[in-house]
């Protein structure tokens, strides 16, 4: 049987896969392991109202109380859950995945996203039907919903405090945005601005079902074409819920999270806030970010992909950075998740004290050539199983030997199996990974 939490909690299409029903037992999980009070946000999809509302029915009918933060950015939430002192959060959103997606994912009371074991527990309880009718509380004991007015501008005052808390402002900075038509249409500009900088921004407008379409951090293409035209020293672009954040320099080059994770490493290392002078990543991070922190010092610490094994390796070793080349980002002094917006500010208060710009800031790591190929399937698990999949996997190591890599996995919220492979040469990268591909569709392909 699949698991029902993926890499970022359960998640699928809405109304069908995703569906009211299972989201009402989640709302109703949420107070069985978590506690009474859950805080509660979305982020702009169409399906978010009928989630939100499904979420709130499971937690007040277990006598719970729902604080509704509305439209906010998944790392407000998990700002919020501890600035107002709630049980755990649950964040309705499927982050960069396109819009007829939805999904759900929990935060304990302390910000964190929870273990495996946590959310074995809780699936084990939706299966087994939820709580007993016995169980269920009446008349007054039954819960409410409460609205949270200023969630989002406790958020953003959170951001521009702990870069105004540094001493440094973004006065004369002209920045260029995209907030993918999600969450961060209603947080990032006003954060900006309140630094000092002039913002030019697109896809702050929402529908519903424009979410993450053809915009944002998963296509910088308009971002780039929004830099050029407006003279920008820099951009910025969100997924959905703005959990990630991708740059664009001026000169029209990606800052990817490598870069970012480059450049703050760099500098908390220089400030003396890097401790054990260790930053973490997953093994997806590119051979140039090891390189780069290497000369400057600094060991990097792998992971498997998804920032929550990223975040669990922080927790465990007292490590204050890690990341993942999404643009996943996580600054533990500032907040206990990725967080799209503190990682741009942080990123401009670094590059502002190294008195370069976004680009010269960025070209302390040189990115070694790498190809990324998603190929859609009917059964991503049994990739790893495949023996034709094995030996072109195989052969591309031998033929790279140490110049190169391969690594080859299924993807925790999509039926798709990913197909990374780093070379000497983008050549080399490209043409390896398009072997691997062709096998993989051509055994487990749809």
């Amino acid at each position: 049987m699949t698991r029902m939490f993926g890499t970022d909690g359960v998640r699928g299409i809405a109304n069908k896969d995703l569906t009211c029903d299972l989201a009402f037992k989640l709302g109703q999980a949420a107070v069985r392991f978590l506690g009474k009070t859950i805080l509660v946000g979305k982020d702009t999809r169409q399906s978010g109202d009928m989630l939100e509302a499904a979420v709130f029915a499971g937690i007040t009918s277990m006598g719970g109380t729902a604080l509704s933060a509305g439209i906010i950015p998944t790392p407000g939430v998990a700002f919020l859950v501890q600035e107002l002192h709630a049980d755990g959060g649950i964040v309705i959103s499927a982050s960069h995945n396109p819009p007829e997606y939805n999904g759900i994912k929990y935060f304990d009371g302390k910000g964190f996203k929870l273990p495996d074991e946590v959310e074995d527990r809780i699936e084990a309880f939706i299966v087994a039907g939820g709580p007993a009718p016995e169980e269920l509380p009446n008349g007054d004991e039954v819960g409410v919903v409460l609205p949270v007015d200023d969630a989002c501008e406790l958020y953003i005052s959170h951001a521009v405090e702990a870069v105004a808390s540094q001493g440094v402002d973004f006065d004369g900075m002209r920045i260029a945005l995209d907030a993918g038509h999600g969450a961060s249409a209603l947080t990032s500009r006003e954060a900006l601005e309140r630094l000092g900088a002039e913002v030019i921004a697109i896809n702050e407008d929402f529908c519903g079902t424009d979410i993450n379409v053809k915009c944002g951090s998963t296509n910088l293409e308009p971002l780039r074409a929004l830099v050029k035209a407006s003279g920008a020293e820099v951009g910025i672009a969100h997924d959905g819920d703005a959990d990630r954040v991708m740059m664009v320099s001026a000169e029209g080059d990606e800052i990817d999270g490598d870069m970012m994770e480059a450049v703050l490493a760099i500098d908390m290392k220089q400030r003396g806030c890097l401790p054990g002078n260790t930053a973490v990543s997953t093994v997806m991070c590119n051979l140039g970010l090891t390189k780069a922190l290497g000369e400057a010092g600094i060991q990097v610490v792998q992971t498997k992909v998804g920032d929550r094994y990223v975040l669990e390796c922080m927790r465990e070793r007292g490590y204050a950075l890690g990341g993942e080349q999404s643009g996943h980002m996580i600054l533990l002094e500032h907040n206990s998740t990725g967080d799209g917006l503190m990682t741009a500010v942080q990123f401009l208060a670094a590059v502002r004290r190294m008195g370069k710009t976004a680009g010269e800031a960025a070209a302390v790591m040189t990115r070694f050539p790498q190809e990324l190929i998603n190929v859609r399937v009917s059964d991503k698990a049994a990739v790893l199983a495949n023996a034709a999949v094995a030996e072109a996997v195989k052969a591309a190591e031998q033929a790279m030997g140490q110049t190169g890599r391969v690594l080859l996995r299924p993807s925790g919220t999509e039926p798709l199996v990913r197909v990374m492979v780093e070379a000497a040469t983008s050549e080399d990268a490209k043409s390896h990974a398009q072997a691997i591909a062709a096998v993989v569709e051509a055994e487990l392909g749809l």
